[in-house]
């Protein structure tokens, strides 16, 4: 029998505007590595090491064998909705009501259904970088105009308020906030939120506040600009339970807006993933209601790697590097080694067996940074840092 030769996959134009996250496709490299027999030290991936709490593992199974196993309503199940609804009125100082919130699997969901509501071809949506990579990537993959805005190691990563003004123009529709902020931890005070609020004044401009690591904060406290007056109605708070609770595989985040745009992100719910699973829901619920113990705990031990891991880097050759206040990461400074930050990360991997990932893989301005994640227990830090050290004594 006759076989055609295979047809042309003829993809549209939009998937060339797609991007990725590196993490993802430097773990199976990793992984990969780790198949030929080779030891690797994992500080590439933004997940913490923990077990997800007992309670919480308990109260999802205990769910599953009392039948919530069915499709649930698009936004969220009404009792994770008004727990979340009181938590945020509590943590944010703000009164929510649960048709604010719109429960989704993992944080990328408001990212993407937020950009995809809001933003047309042409208008632009200003994101921090380096920043998370998904923000850029939907920005362009919708046609819109990414505007970078600069986060400066001498502000200790955090944005510079004034050039944020003169960036926003007639065209800006989103303003995209991350705090503390992934890659670098940095985060934002007080008294820049309530400049950014000033800034964008009057204007119709909404802003996606990126509040995933709000309890992972290691000095200082968090500010949400959503507490702000006259700025609930034009904040999209994105918040979750993957690294509070370590919950990443359970795929559970939620957004809480004004309603009639809730309303809207629960309709493309509907279009992409009917709902959250219902099990998960239920030990959401028990998480935000259960003891919080776990997460001072899991907070603690963060903070002690993130002090090894900084004063060990920074007797390293090459390589400097500032305590970061929140998530848990850092994002050292390296220039000074004379490496690009790609070719320095893939030189890690291959010669030292120490996954990281490149700051480029963060955008633009995240040359000459690498990112090493510090949820690894301090045993594999001290390891990284000595096969670190190592490499540079012998190739800087």
């Amino acid at each position: 029998m006759h076989m055609a030769a295979q047809r042309e996959l003829r993809l549209a134009k939009r998937m060339a505007r797609l991007g990725t996250e590196t993490a993802f496709e430097v773990l199976v490299k990793a992984k990969a590595l780790e198949a030929q027999g080779r030891d690797i030290v994992h500080l590439e991936i933004g997940e913490p090491d923990f077990d997800t709490p007992r309670n919480i593992i308990d109260a999802g199974a205990d769910a599953m064998r009392k039948g919530f196993t069915h499709y649930g309503p698009s936004a969220g199940l009404p009792q994770l909705r008004e727990v979340i609804a009181q938590y945020v009125s509590q943590t944010r100082r703000v009164d929510v009501s649960p048709e604010e919130v719109v429960v989704v699997p993992g944080g990328k969901p408001i990212i993407f259904f937020s950009i995809l509501s809001l933003v047309e071809q042409g208008d632009e949506v200003i994101y921090p970088n380096p920043g998370f990579p998904i923000y850029e990537s939907m920005i362009q993959f919708l046609n819109a105009k990414a505007v970078p805005i600069r986060l400066c190691e001498e502000m200790d990563f955090r944005l510079d308020v004034d050039e944020l003004a003169g960036l926003i123009t007639d065209r800006t529709r989103l303003i995209i906030l991350n705090s503390p902020q992934n890659p670098t931890g940095g985060m934002l005070t007080k008294i820049d939120i309530d400049r950014i609020a000033r800034s964008i004044g009057e204007r119709n401009i909404m802003v996606l506040s990126d509040e995933i690591y709000s309890r992972l904060i290691f000095e200082g406290e968090h500010h949400s600009i959503m507490s702000i007056d006259g700025m609930k109605e034009r904040t999209i708070l994105l918040d979750g339970f993957s690294k509070t609770y370590a919950m990443t595989g359970w795929r559970m985040g939620y957004g809480v807006m004004r309603p009639d745009l809730a309303a809207h992100i629960a309709r493309l719910m509907v279009n992409s993933n009917s709902c959250t699973a219902s099990f998960t829901q239920v030990a959401g619920v028990e998480a935000l209601r259960g003891p919080q113990d776990s997460v001072t705990k899991m907070c603690t031990e963060f903070k002690k790697r993130r002090d090894v891991m900084v004063a060990g880097l920074n007797k390293i050759k090459g390589f400097s590097c500032r305590l970061p206040h929140g998530a848990f990461y850092v994002f050292p400074n390296i220039t000074k080694t004379g490496w690009p930050s790609k070719k320095l990360a893939d030189a890690l991997l291959d010669d030292a067996g120490v996954a990281a990932l490149s700051g480029t893989a963060f955008g633009s301005f995240g040359e000459g940074y690498l990112r090493f994640s510090v949820a690894n227990s301090i045993e594999n830090i001290e390891k990284a840092l000595e096969r670190v050290g190592t490499w540079a004594e012998k190739n800087l």
